[in-house]
């Protein structure tokens, strides 16, 4: 696991006759098995499990029949922030490593068989903060399960109806992707079937590059990989390979620290909009208290008033 292929020795490439998809979800959601639909072969590990199978960032890829080269990374639950620094850091560094020439569309992979989960909607919101607004551009959300879906998987009518019943975080997300939607089911033998769901989510890229102006996204961390990728073929064809690895290695270690450092200021912005908000929740429990406060303190005196009220009529009697 963690390599690359290509089908019938095709190079990886960056032009118009190619695309890199990159696949992001919660484990158990079904993003290698719809990689592997994708790419139309058992390329990455898919099976079920409680704790994960993949691992490490993986890169395949295919060419489909019209030429148009598919590059499809699968990710191990990226962005959410779940595993340790070192191996958030590590991992994506590899997945922006794979995609140094940019990102075609990004594959949020939720099931349909479950709810969207609060680990989902942080994933969405560390995606924004760690690569910014323009990244939501990229993003196409793909339901998983479709063999479980009541009603037609290529009619999006049925899927936005399936979203507005659903919470309103995930109504949230598919707003941000402009209702981009596509169902899989990634169980099925029917060709007809599985040809149709990989022809809707190419328009989908298609129309994800279209939107874009024919730019992959990237940022400034992709430049330093591009960088780095230029000076070590630089180097490889003027210096002997043990100076070209080090060069390479220096360059990929200052692209780590700017992952890092990325990261940091992202967990860090999150910690201050954390602490904001229980401030902000704190400020309306006090202001809340102090107008039941004063609401009882009027209620008081008007009963009070009301008493002193009877008593003195009652004394005029």
């Amino acid at each position: 696991m963690g390599g690359s292929s290509i089908d019938d020795d095709w190079e990886i490439t960056t032009s118009n006759d190619s695309r890199t998809l990159v696949l992001l979800g919660k484990t158990g959601n079904g993003k290698s098995a719809t990689g592997n639909s994708i790419l139309k072969r058992q390329a990455f590990n898919s099976k079920k499990s409680l704790k994960g199978v993949t691992s490490k960032c993986e890169l395949q890829s295919t060419v489909c029949q019209d030429g148009l080269i598919l590059n499809v990374i699968d990710t191990p639950g990226l962005f959410g922030f779940s595993p340790g620094p070192k191996d958030t850091i590590e991992e994506i560094s590899r997945c922006i490593n794979f995609a140094k020439d940019g990102i075609h569309a990004i594959l949020l992979v939720l099931s349909i068989d479950n709810r969207f989960s609060n680990e989902e909607e942080a994933a969405v919101r560390n995606l924004q903060l760690l690569f910014g607004q323009k990244v939501l551009d990229y993003m196409i959300v793909v339901f998983t399960h479709g063999d479980s879906f009541d009603g037609d998987g290529g009619d999006i009518k049925a899927l936005i109806e399936f979203v507005d019943d659903g919470p309103e975080p995930l109504k949230e997300v598919t707003n941000l992707c402009k209702n981009r939607l596509v169902l899989f089911d990634n169980k099925t033998t029917d060709r007809v079937k599985r040809t149709k769901q990989v022809q809707r989510l190419i328009s989908l890229v298609n129309l994800v590059v279209k939107e874009n102006g024919g730019r992959p996204y990237t940022n400034e961390i992709f430049d330093e990989i591009k960088k780095a990728n230029t000076k070590a073929t630089e180097t490889e064809n003027k210096e002997a390979p043990s100076q070209s690895e080090k060069e390479y290695s220096g360059v990929l270690d200052r692209i780590t620290e700017m992952v890092e450092l990325k990261l940091n200021e992202t967990v860090q912005r999150l910690e201050e909009s954390l602490a904001k908000e229980k401030a902000a929740r704190m400020k309306a429990e006090e202001n809340a208290r102090f107008e039941i406060n004063e609401l009882r303190k009027k209620l008081e005196k008007a009963e009070k008033e009301a008493n002193d009220f009877k008593s003195n009529k009652c004394a005029i009697f």
